[in-house]
């Protein structure tokens, strides 16, 4: 397989793969294309600051006393003027839906532990901690078992 990338801020952007049948290569790659809006950042306010918060360095991004709030690699939380359900069009692939009010990167869960009502919590890197749906933890379940 031979790989180019050429960095041209004159030229118009353009992706081409060429493959000799479709594999699950080719999908991460079109899920990436795809899902990046030409930014990887989203604006948070946390009192009298303002901050560009990198997708990255999201935990997870959660309803909180009716607001939208992210929370980010220290358990810092900022609110966010856009709404859940459009965030989740601009989000990277590995945003998933973990809860009806919440959507978790997966690359910052530490691990899911099951609790003793039945159900299952994500335990996020900095200590913040979610319950996850049935529903949703069935496709998780689904996700990684595809792997």
């Amino acid at each position: 397989m031979k790989y180019k990338l050429i960095i041209d801020k004159d030229a118009e952007e353009e992706i081409i793969a060429i493959v000799h049948s479709p594999s699950s290569l080719t999908q991460k790659i079109e899920d990436l294309v795809r899902s990046f809006s030409g930014a990887d950042f989203i604006m948070g306010y946390r009192d009298e600051e303002m901050r560009k918060l990198s997708f990255g360095e999201i935990e997870c991004i959660t309803i909180l006393d009716r607001k939208v709030v992210a929370i980010d690699i220290v358990g810092n939380r900022y609110t966010l003027k856009d709404r859940l359900r459009d965030l989740e069009d601009i989000l990277p692939s590995c945003f998933i839906r973990i809860n009806k009010s919440t959507i978790a990167n997966e690359h910052r869960i530490q691990r899911f532990d099951a609790v003793f009502s039945g159900g299952i919590d994500a335990i996020f890197q900095c200590g913040y901690r979610e319950y996850v749906s049935r529903r949703c933890f069935a496709e998780i379940r689904r996700r990684y078992e595809g792997i």
